[in-house]
């Protein structure tokens, strides 16, 4: 589809900022945005299909280049320090025109959202201008091949020894693991029997420590150029000013940064694929003629796009305005995670009609259509699957005693305010 810069729609306009100030740096955001993907990514999207066993490296280098994978990371780090909504603008119009692209920004500001909320001040130094630079980027590594993304089965075991930890275990379908400089690491560190709430921690763990090695990269149904592969940890070593929290506290690392960050990002990428799907849809009964006319005049298809339009609609408000609440630092886990739901949902339902209104063109394998239908498999399982969605949706409808992150860690602004001990 065409990447041609566009103006945030008015019906974002209250969710861009408080401030006008705010407003026009989102803006401005909003044309980078689109400008870069038009310049930079469209022209690789070709390749990166063509060559799916190949990690893109370059649309990463300039997009660190540009500061992205800092987005929310404080001024004082070398960051934006640009907020939730900034974040979510860059991974939706990127993804507009490359989900693969996205899925390498948003996959590296998940740990960012880890470090911002539990790293000491001196490991924030440590570790978030190197990301802001773009010298090095993050995964983290949470999914097991048996357990997959039930935190509460993970086996991979952390041990002391002396002043330093020995990491032993495998993770897959970690985001970036090829391009990661490091992950963060959640480990097992207590006896069996202890509850999952004090039984894990998070680590650091640097690409080059001895006794971690990345699989090869395997190539998924879609995103073709993002890395999602498997790490092997074999009794690797790490300091103790790598662990990252307290002992003990890594389920609260890894749930706070999936609500906060991953639910968020990758609404904002279903947002950018949906966009893609009806703008390709609309564009091809616009341009094919039919009846004294072209399709996109019959009634019976115009219904169909009109059902397409309103998700879209309303996917882009529940996306962007979850986002505004968490910048506020408002309670709204239930509103990520219904972001997060329903833009995959509605996203797969109209790529599904798309697919079904353009008839057998559909189905060419050069056709942009049929990698936007592929990409978009690819949001559900991450940060929760559906199930998983809908039983936290239910544990809000109940008004039941749960954890609300957005209130606990949001609240603290921790892109303004970095340096706890500050007055």
């Amino acid at each position: 589809m065409p990447a041609t810069p566009t103006t945030p729609p008015p019906a974002l306009r209250p969710y861009l900022g408080d401030t006008n100030e705010a407003i026009y740096r989102n803006e401005l955001l909003w044309h980078e945005a689109d400008a870069f993907a038009a310049e930079h990514v469209a022209p690789r999207v070709a390749d990166m299909e063509a060559a799916p066993d190949t990690v893109e490296r370059e649309v990463a280098k300039l997009m660190a280049d540009r500061g992205w994978f800092a987005v929310t990371v404080p001024p004082v780090f070398g960051g934006l320090g640009a907020g939730h909504v900034a974040k979510t603008v860059l991974i939706h119009r990127t993804a507009r025109v490359s989900a693969a692209a996205a899925a390498i920004l948003q996959a590296t500001l998940i740990p960012v959202g880890g470090l911002l909320h539990y790293a000491t001040y001196e490991q924030k130094a440590r570790w978030l201008p190197r990301v802001a630079d773009g010298s090095q980027l993050l995964s983290i590594a949470v999914t097991e091949p048996e357990a997959g993304g039930h935190i509460g089965g993970i086996e991979t075991i952390a041990e002391r020894a002396g002043n330093q930890w020995v990491i032993t275990g495998s993770k897959i379908h970690i985001g970036n693991s090829h391009l990661a400089g490091a992950h963060l690491v959640i480990a097992r560190t207590a006896e069996p029997g202890v509850s999952t709430s004090q039984a894990l921690t998070a680590f650091m763990v640097e690409s080059d420590r001895r006794g971690l090695s990345v699989s090869d990269h395997r190539p998924g149904l879609g995103l073709q150029g993002f890395s999602a592969d498997r790490l092997d940890l074999d009794h690797v070593r790490v300091p103790e000013d790598n662990v990252i929290g307290e002992i003990g506290q890594g389920l609260s690392v890894a749930q706070s940064s999936s609500i906060l960050y991953g639910r968020p990002n990758l609404a904002a990428v279903s947002l950018g694929i949906h966009e893609a799907v009806v703008a390709t849809t609309t564009a091809r009964l616009k341009a094919r003629s039919r009846y004294r006319g072209t399709l996109s005049d019959l009634p019976v298809l115009r219904d169909r796009i009109g059902d397409m339009e309103a998700r879209l609609r309303a996917s882009r408000i529940l996306a962007y305005q979850s986002v505004h609440l968490l910048d506020q630092g408002l309670p709204c886990d239930a509103d990520l995670i219904n972001a997060k739901y329903l833009g995959h949902q509605w996203a797969v339902q109209s790529a599904q009609d798309a697919m079904e209104l353009h008839g057998a063109h559909a189905l060419d394998r050069d056709y942009v259509l049929q990698r936007l239908w592929r990409d978009i498999q690819h949001t559900y399982p991450p940060a929760g699957t559906g199930e998983i969605q809908r039983i936290r949706l239910a544990d809000a409808a109940f008004d039941e005693d749960h954890i609300q992150w957005s209130e606990r860690l949001a609240a603290e602004v921790a892109w303004a305010r970095p340096d706890p001990t500050a007055a």
